[in-house]
């Protein structure tokens, strides 16, 4: 039976005398099996107990790594002082092209890289998921109204909601004669299509191109910068309730809970704003100019 807590005082774990060595130059690998013992008897040195690992990257994602172009000029040589070699296994074509059809959000299949290549956790996956993808919870809000009586184009023209595909969708004024849903499904197509395209790309082709990539994140800043700056600009209702709601927010969550723990709120307290504001929202009704004002127009046309 376990002691009760007043009991612990009385525990002696007999520090004094050492502990029985087991034989095993690794330390603290004595109590292993022998599979375990084998194996890394192979990398560390049965004299000093060390080992040498010469780690090195693959460069599947944005290429060789400067210096490592040529791994049979480079690393080869260098085998012969290393008691093990370290090397990410890279990633066929075919999952960045496959990744791109399937999850369609551009963080996500970065951080995607990341778990194929470590143990699999399900619920961090699910949650790193739903973290990354928050932002399309506003693009789904903004667009309940366009994407009304829709049919059966209604499930794809969600999933394919991207940044661009958004962009694109909420900031053009669609002529009366063209059909919005077929507007909608044909933007999102090209956007994937585009998105899985250049993936396959890259995968083919990302460690024989080498070139500088400073800077280039900044597009992602740069593009979310231009749409706010458009729907700022374009919105018809004046009292921008949706763009100072995306300001007004995140600054009080960064004042009350910090740098480093205002993000979730934010997104939290953003979603719940913009639900219980979906009557003042910018453009969330359908445009007139995107379809009830067709029949009004044809009246006019008929008229004259």
């Amino acid at each position: 039976m376990a002691d009760a807590v007043g009991n612990k005082a009385a525990h002696d774990y007999h520090l004094d005398p050492p502990p029985i060595d087991t034989g095993f130059f690794a330390k603290g690998l004595g109590n292993t099996d022998w599979g375990m013992k084998n194996r890394l008897s192979r990398i560390f040195s049965p004299t000093s107990g060390n080992t040498v690992m010469l780690a090195f990257d693959h460069g599947y994602i944005m290429g060789a790594t400067a210096g490592l172009e040529r791994l049979d000029v480079t690393i080869a040589p260098l085998c012969g002082h290393a008691d093990v070699l370290m090397g990410t296994r890279g990633f066929s074509f075919l999952w960045p092209m496959c990744m791109s059809a399937f999850i369609f959000t551009g963080s996500m299949e970065f951080v995607t890289v990341n778990l194929l290549v470590s143990a699999f956790n399900p619920f961090v996956t699910f949650m790193l998921a739903v973290m990354l993808g928050t932002r399309h919870l506003f693009y789904g809000i903004s667009m309940l109204g366009r994407f009304k009586n829709m049919g059966a184009k209604k499930p794809y023209l969600i999933f394919s909601l991207c940044d661009e595909t958004f962009a694109i969708d909420n900031g053009t004024i669609i002529a009366a004669d063209v059909d919005r849903g077929w507007f909608y499904f044909f933007v999102g197509l090209l956007n994937q299509s585009s998105w899985v395209a250049g993936a396959t790309l890259g995968g083919l082709l990302g460690e024989r191109i080498t070139f500088n990539t400073s800077g280039l994140d900044f597009i992602m800043t740069a593009m979310f910068a231009v749409i706010f700056v458009d729907q700022w600009l374009t919105t018809k209702r004046k009292s921008h309730m949706a763009a100072l709601t995306g300001i007004a927010v995140p600054a009080i969550c960064l004042g009350v809970f910090g740098a480093d723990n205002f993000m979730i709120p934010s997104l939290v307290a953003m979603l719940v704003m913009f639900i219980l504001l979906r009557p003042y929202l910018d453009d969330l009704k359908i445009d007139k100019t995107d379809g009830e004002n067709e029949t009004n127009n044809a009246d006019k046309e008929t008229n004259a």
